[in-house]
């Protein structure tokens, strides 16, 4: 009984730290990066415009599930809760295990970027990537053994900056009047297979973008009032995400024209350059660091409850569901960081983290399929917040999901390929746990 109490998470997080994780695990040097990209493929001012909110609608009606669904089962680890709950074990278990690779790859990466841009800002320091990667990664992983509360505070403070500088980003765009924004001709070949593509292809890297956007469900169990917080930060949250990811396009495209944005690898160093002069690309440089400190801190705490979950349902190893005295689940912690140190020490895991958007979609599809099953199976759960417009806004967020996985197998079939072969490996694996079990 004494040990079950010991592995127990600590309620000790609130709301401005569920907005603080949601905005600091979503916006990440994405957004800095991707809209050259989009404007490659798209080609449309309207229909780039247009993409980035069709990608926030889609999350914004998933976050009215998920608050059910968190609400209704406010446990560490998320997704794999619910669709357990609903399909059964192996189902439990494969969406667990894809949530948690997607969460798991991105601390590396994000390390490695850090240490690349500060490379750039300090030149001297060219030697010396992997031990700056290196050194990010040991750092982080001390202050989440200290506990919970100082993870907590390190992510309100960084979300928070990272909040002024896109506001401040965007401000000086639209101050500036040098140029103005371009007359774009309508692309009237909309059926062609080309911009098919493009449009499908443009949509994975913005639903990449918006990956992070349910990351309050992963900490429901350390919530101290998970019924009002989570509703309340899903809605906020996104809303503030989707706000300054179009406003940020907008600027952009104040300042340059499409033709300028499309050929440009990193838009918003071309964007500063202009507004601040050659100063610019260096202003940009300080607010990715800004970006990716804050995400690479928001994952470092989320693969741990997942993995801390997947353990105390048997789905890992026992001691996964250790927690320390500050509440850290530091088990699941350490294995999360090995695995993030061997990704960067063999450095390719860009595959790895192609896949990101493909299992995102198919585990929130899966979650909003398991809120229709659990309404008819178990209708008398208790559920804190119900979903707005029920079943409709889920059976319409199922069918946006099928469409845009059925959209990315056609864009990125070797993505594809590497869920097939995970999802072939998992049954053997399953059962092997469950007869240890």
């Amino acid at each position: 009984m004494s040990d079950s109490k010991k592995n127990q998470l600590k309620k000790t997080l609130g709301l401005s730290f569920n907005i603080a994780v949601l905005i600091g695990g979503t916006i990440g040097v994405g957004i800095l990066r991707t809209p050259g990209t989009i404007a490659g493929l798209l080609d449309n001012y309207w229909l780039i415009i247009a993409s980035w909110l069709f990608g926030g609608l889609f999350v914004l009606i998933g976050a009215n599930s998920y608050a059910e669904l968190a609400t209704m089962l406010p446990k560490a680890g998320g997704s794999y809760n619910y669709i357990k709950r609903a399909f059964g074990d192996y189902a439990g278990f494969l969406s667990g295990w894809f949530d948690y690779i997607t969460n798991a790859i991105p601390p590396a990466f994000y390390c490695i970027v850090i240490s690349e841009y500060i490379i750039i800002l300090f030149p001297f320091l060219g030697n010396y990537s992997s031990v700056i990667a290196i050194s990010l990664l040991v750092a982080f992983v001390l202050l989440h053994l200290s506990g919970v509360k100082n993870g907590s505070a390190f992510q309100q403070i960084t979300s928070f900056l990272k909040v002024i500088c896109f506001v401040c980003l965007v401000v000086a765009c639209f101050m500036y009047s040098g140029v103005k924004v371009p007359v774009i001709e309508k692309d009237n070949s909309f059926f062609q297979i080309g911009l098919l593509f493009g449009i499908f292809k443009s949509l994975q890297l913005i639903i990449g973008t918006y990956n992070g956007w349910n990351s309050v469900c992963f900490f429901a169990e350390e919530n101290d009032d998970p019924g009002k917080n989570i509703p309340r930060s899903l809605y906020s949250g996104v809303l503030l995400v989707i706000a300054i990811y179009v406003l940020l396009n907008l600027a952009f495209f104040h300042v340059l024209s499409l033709e300028t944005i499309a050929k440009s690898n990193l838009a918003a160093a071309e964007v500063a350059s202009i507004i601040f002069g050659k100063n610019g690309a260096a202003i940009v440089i300080v607010i990715s660091i800004f970006s990716l400190i804050s995400i690479l801190n928001a994952f470092m705490m989320i693969p741990p409850r997942i993995l801390f979950g997947l353990s105390r349902d048997g789905f890992f190893i026992e001691k996964g569901t250790k927690v320390n005295k500050g509440g850290t689940p530091i088990i699941a912690l350490l294995v999360s960081s090995l695995f993030s140190l061997f990704l960067i020490c063999i450095g390719s895991f860009e595959v790895l983290f192609s896949f990101a958007a493909f299992t995102s979609v198919i585990v929130w599809g899966l979650a909003y399929f398991s809120l229709l099953k659990l309404r008819t199976s178990e209708p008398d759960l208790p559920r804190p917040y119900r979903s707005k417009f029920h079943p409709w806004l889920t059976i319409l967020a199922i069918i946006v999901s099928l469409a845009l996985l059925v959209g990315f197998v056609y864009s990125d079939p070797k993505g594809f390929g590497i869920i097939v072969v995970i999802t072939l490996i998992s049954y053997p694996l399953f059962l092997i746990l469950k007869r240890r079990k």
